[in-house]
Parts: C-alpha cells; sequence; structure tokens
C-alpha cells in the first residue's frame, strides 16, 4: 500500500511538471507571436502623425515606458526587447521626430537610433549679401542663436574662418536641419558648400579667363549675380565683364558702386554715386572689387567661370528683365539713348 502511494504521488508530480511545461510553452509561444505581432503592427497614432521629442540623457527604456503611457505602444518591454535584439538599446538619439501615421515599432526604433528627426529649412537667397544672410539666420526661431551679439569678423572666426571677409562664402540654396541645430553649424555648412562649389569648378575653368584665383572668380560670379535675374543672360554677362578685365577697361557696374554706398544707398543710384570714392566703385577703379558683392548662386559660378566668347562690351538694361548687348561705344550708347532715356538724353558715357 504504500508503495502504490509513492507512485501515485510521483504520478501526480510528473502530471504537475509536464502541465507546467506545456503551460510555459504556451505562453512562450504566445508571447513569441504577440512580440513578433508588436513589432510589424502599426502603433496607435492620430491622422496627423505625432511630434515627439527625445531629451538628452534618455534611454530607450524611459522612451518605451512614455511611448507606453502615452497609449503609443502596447509593450514597454517588448520595444526595450527589440532594441537589444537588434543591438541598437543604447544608440538611440536625442532629438525632435515625427513619426507617420501607420509607422511600426521596428521603424520607430530605426528612426530615433538613425536620428532621422524632424527638419526645418532656411533658405539663403541667390543675391543676398551677408547682413541680409545673418538676418535670416538671427530670425529663424528653430536654429540655436549663438552669434547674436557678434561682428561680421567674429562670426568668421566662430566658424573657423579667421580673417575672412563673409560676403560671398556661403552658397544659396535650401538647406534643412533639425531643430537647435547652432547658427554656427548652419553658418558653416553654407559656407562648405561654396567652398567645395568652387574647389570642383575651378579646375575646368574656361583657358581665357583673367581671374587668376578661385577668390576672383567668386567675386566676378557676385557681379554676374546681382546683374542679370535671367540664367540665360549669365554667360553672356560674365563674357563682357572677362573682355572688359582683358583689355584694361573699368567694369563701370552698378551693383558695385550700391555694394560700396552700403545703408546710405536709398534704392536710387545718381551720377554723384558713380564718382563716388570707395574701393568698391568700378566706374572709378579698374580690376575687380576688393571682395563680393552677393552670394552668387552655382549658376552664376560657373558662368564666371565659363563666360560666353563674343565681341560684346557694353549692356544696357531694356526695361523688361533682359539687357542689350553691345559691342561698341556708339552703339551701346543708342540702346541707352533707346531703353533708358526714351530718346531725349545724352547718355552719361558708361558701360550700361
Amino acid at each position: 500500500m504504500i508503495r502504490a502511494r509513492t507512485r501515485t504521488g510521483r504520478e501526480i508530480l510528473f502530471k504537475l511538471a509536464g502541465l507546467f511545461i506545456l503551460v510555459g510553452s504556451l505562453y512562450g509561444a504566445w508571447v513569441a507571436m504577440d512580440y513578433r505581432s508588436f513589432v510589424t503592427s502599426p502603433v496607435t497614432l492620430t491622422d496627423t502623425g505625432l511630434r515627439y521629442e527625445i531629451k538628452p540623457g534618455k534611454t530607450l527604456t524611459h522612451v518605451s515606458k512614455d511611448l507606453a503611457r502615452r497609449g503609443v505602444i502596447k509593450s514597454a518591454s517588448y520595444l526595450v526587447w527589440l532594441g537589444k535584439f537588434e543591438g541598437t538599446a543604447d544608440n538611440i538619439k536625442a532629438g525632435e521626430y515625427y513619426f507617420d501615421n501607420g509607422i511600426t515599432p521596428a521603424r520607430l526604433l530605426e528612426q530615433i537610433v538613425n536620428g532621422e528627426m524632424l527638419q526645418y529649412s532656411l533658405t539663403i537667397v541667390e543675391g543676398w549679401n551677408f547682413r541680409q544672410l545673418m538676418d535670416a539666420v538671427h530670425s529663424n526661431e528653430f536654429l540655436l542663436h549663438t552669434l547674436s551679439d557678434y561682428s561680421d569678423a567674429e562670426i568668421m572666426e566662430q566658424i573657423g574662418h579667421p580673417g575672412e571677409h563673409p560676403e560671398g562664402r556661403f552658397l544659396p540654396d535650401t538647406y534643412h536641419f533639425p531643430r537647435l541645430t547652432t547658427d554656427v553649424a548652419f553658418l558653416q555648412r553654407a559656407y562648405n558648400a561654396m567652398q567645395q562649389l568652387l574647389d570642383k569648378s575651378w579646375p575646368d575653368r574656361a583657358a581665357d579667363v583673367e581671374y587668376k584665383t578661385p577668390y576672383e572668380a567668386l567675386i566676378m560670379a557676385s557681379i554676374v549675380e546681382k546683374e542679370t535675374a535671367l540664367p540665360s543672360e549669365r554667360r553672356q554677362i560674365a563674357g563682357v565683364f572677362n573682355r572688359r578685365l582683358q583689355k584694361r577697361m573699368r567694369l563701370q557696374t552698378d551693383p558695385t558702386v550700391i555694394y560700396g554706398l552700403g545703408r546710405a544707398f536709398d534704392g536710387n543710384i545718381r551720377r554723384r554715386d558713380l564718382r563716388k570714392e570707395t574701393p568698391y566703385n568700378t566706374y572709378l577703379h579698374r580690376g575687380l572689387p576688393p571682395t563680393p558683392i552677393a552670394m552668387p548662386g552655382r549658376e552664376a559660378v560657373l558662368a564666371a567661370l565659363h563666360p560666353l566668347e563674343g565681341e560684346e562690351l557694353y549692356f544696357v538694361a531694356r526695361g523688361d528683365g533682359g539687357h542689350q548687348f553691345s559691342a561698341t561705344l556708339k552703339e551701346h550708347n543708342a540702346a541707352v539713348v533707346k531703353y533708358q532715356l526714351g530718346g531725349r538724353a545724352k547718355p552719361f558715357s558708361s558701360s550700361k
């Protein structure tokens, strides 16, 4: 009787152990299926998605618990498991993110690990001067402002280029960046973009360009940028100025005079302005001005490096956005009378 009871007790223990194993296996299988479903199923978001900020120092555990508390994900543990399984749990990036409607936890984790943050933008407009650029930088609410009280020289020092004049050094383009990118980082990026354009384009310049350095080409490009808004005219205008340099003729271009006047320019250029002494007055001084006068765009830089061949030495605005080009001063003066003076006055002798 004692042996029978012992066998019955053991059988019960074995059955209980088997039951526990079965329950554990079933639970494990359910967890595995639930986990796989979690990883690949869209999280709970509104139709407009979710802007979400990860502050510096926050871990994946913190983020997972917060998302679970908000009802975005159903399990904080599962997202942490996913990060550990992928080996990326310690690699999330602080910043501001946008999670689109339909995003899965796997994609959400990939986004915060890769630092695919919400992007803002600032456009540097072709033809802006440095003052206009800094006004736009200072007023951009998404940049972190560290240069508000700095002079131009101090700004150039902060971005790593002390002693350089800032004008023309920053490539016009639309730049995208995450919130709280510093103004220094933004300017460094635009500066490097312009430098890369010059470095790449300078070796392929036309053989007969008169300027000897990439910086001189940048100066010419800034003049071309300010002289015309028509892409079809850029190389032609560059050709006129290149030939005038070759012949040691003064450039006699109004935009350089205006730049030299600075804030004193009231929107109207007068004959007395053309006689005013500044380093930028190309009616008085031969050669290029000492620095660029604006931020030239990519096409203006390429036009300066590849001026159009021809005989034209003069041009004048027609009043329709384009210019009339002339090879002789006589032709040019007639064009000035026709297009600017209405045939009623003697033109002031100039290049335009």
